[in-house]
């Protein structure tokens, strides 16, 4: 089975995650994600952007949550967003004092990535976080019809 189907049962299903390090970013911090194009770079602008992306899932099912290694924080979870499955990997680093310095976001498959920023790009349109999206000339084809209009 592909990993980001999940285990399809229901009862594993949380709406209710809210990580701490979201809460104790470093004024600097930086993010990279594969539904972004280039770093989003400042605690404001990564919160507004995760703000919005945890809206879009239907549900995060966990297969790890914890530490990792001796300045680090990993989740590993799948979800669904509008339907279609979505797998997560999250790698927070945190710097000398503590404090959430670089988030690294590995989504897949390939059409639910897509499908993602294409939904992140129709939210934060006309903003200055629009220009770490997909553009709308690129959703035509890869996940069918256009739906951006």
């Amino acid at each position: 089975m592909s990993t980001y189907l999940g285990s399809g049962n229901a009862d594993l299903h949380r709406r209710d995650y809210r990580p701490a390090w979201l809460d104790d970013l470093a004024e600097d911090a930086t993010m990279e994600a594969s539904v972004l194009n280039g770093i989003v770079e400042g605690a404001e602008a990564v919160r507004a952007i995760l703000g919005y992306a945890r809206t879009l899932y239907d549900y995060q099912e966990f297969n790890y949550v914890g530490e990792y290694g001796e300045h680090g924080f990993v989740e590993d979870y799948t979800s669904r967003v509008h339907g279609e499955p979505i797998g997560s990997i999250v790698v927070v680093r945190y710097n000398d004092a503590g404090r959430a310095q670089h988030v690294i976001i590995n989504h897949r498959p390939l059409r639910s990535v897509l499908l993602w920023s294409r939904l992140m790009a129709d939210h934060f349109a006309n903003t200055p976080y629009a220009k770490y999206f997909i553009s709308p000339e690129l959703t035509r084809d890869p996940l069918g019809p256009d739906t951006s209009s």
